[in-house]
């Protein structure tokens, strides 16, 4: 597993280590800064390095290298959540935008939290909730201190997202799902691939140890409940839990079962490729001639009459040597945009059903080159 952990800054000097296993040494930074932080590898590269029989993880906070070693074959997405969860720590402990300067100064800390979130290089407890209880940095009340027995527990038992004798006067739960359509186009206006990605965000206050199930129009589901006789399903290719679900009971029923944490989470995140209905059918014609570009463009909206969708961006690309552009829209507002060589067509509210038109003649400059996009 995990050999080493270090911390870096921009100049490639160890700020934090710490060693799990004696099979690397602080050296290896050395051969870090030379080839990953000198090079200039990062944001170019994949954030995996292979030197010296050794391989190197990391990822970036600020001006910060947060990095992993290794000469064992480990599942990298599963060091690589442990680099997040740690940052995920240390923005909980030392705030949002912890520099250099918070990490120097909170040393003592941040090796308490080396210590407990990692073990002979294997990744132990990361929920944030129990940390705060035994690592408090000393500015806990004694009447908040948890007595040793119930600590142990939670520590060391099953359920460690949730802390036993919570109670509020109203139970509630809040659920909010948060889909986005990625959708790319042919020329000829073929859908080439779409998919839709989604997540499932809660926000809990409940008292006790409640059991909650959540449950989905999968296909499965519907399909083992009701045979032929409704329509089938969303299919759902693949998803992603949050630690406090139950996995053998999605497996046995499809039925998402599982003891939230108390507050904010995302209980899941899911993936969906088939029997998609596209948003938005966009039917553009474009004329180039000598120095003009002429952009006619009809956005119909697919969905019913009784929705609406709001805030809806449509970008246009144009040449790099555009000078200006006049434009004329049905609805909403559009310009130019040189930042982002794209006029940015604005909508705050496009009803279902609707159709909308916009068209441009964009006017470009001379160049050295005939064609110059």
């Amino acid at each position: 597993m995990i050999s080493m952990i270090m911390v870096l800054n921009q100049k490639g000097d160890i700020m934090i280590s710490r060693q799990y296993r004696d099979d690397v040494s602080r050296a290896a930074a050395d051969s870090f800064r030379l080839q990953v932080i000198a090079a200039k590898e990062t944001g170019t590269q994949a954030p995996v390095k292979r030197i010296e029989n050794c391989s190197f993880l990391y990822t970036r906070h600020l001006n910060m290298y947060f990095v992993a070693l290794t000469r064992s074959n480990v599942n990298p997405a599963l060091v690589f959540e442990y680099l997040f969860q740690k940052i995920r720590i240390l923005k909980a402990y030392l705030g949002e935008e912890f520099d250099e300067n918070s990490m120097r100064n909170n040393m003592t800390l941040i090796y308490e939290l080396m210590d407990e979130t990692m073990d002979f290089g294997y990744p132990q407890n990361c929920a944030v909730d129990v940390l705060r209880l035994y690592i408090n940095l000393g500015n806990v009340r004694p009447q908040d201190e948890p007595e040793p027995s119930q600590l142990t527990s939670q520590i060391t038992g099953a359920i460690d997202w949730r802390r036993e004798g919570i109670r509020y006067k109203k139970n509630e739960v809040y659920i909010d799902v948060l889909e986005s359509v990625n959708l790319l186009l042919s020329s000829t206006g073929n859908v080439l691939r779409n998919e839709v990605t989604g997540q499932v965000q809660m926000n809990t206050k409940l008292t006790g140890m409640p059991e909650c199930k959540f449950g989905l129009n999968d296909k499965l589901v519907i399909d083992k409940e009701s045979g032929a006789q409704r329509k089938p399903g969303v299919e759902i290719d693949d998803c992603t839990f949050h630690r406090c679900v139950r996995l053998g009971k999605f497996d046995a029923d499809r039925t998402i079962t599982f003891i939230p944490p108390d507050g904010e989470f995302e209980l899941m995140r899911y993936r969906v490729t088939d029997n998609i209905n596209l948003p938005f059918r966009i039917t553009p014609a474009v004329l180039e001639e000598a120095m003009k570009v002429s952009i006619n463009l009809k956005v119909i909206a697919n969905f019913s009459d009784k929705l609406f969708a709001t805030h809806v961006v449509i970008k246009v690309p144009v040449p790099k040597n555009t000078a200006k552009a006049k434009i004329k829209n049905s609805f909403g507002r559009a310009k130019y945009e040189p930042e982002q060589q794209a006029i940015v067509w604005r909508v705050k509210r496009f009803p279902g059903k609707a159709e909308c038109m916009l068209s441009a003649e964009v006017d470009l400059m001379p160049t050295v080159r005939a064609k110059a996009w």
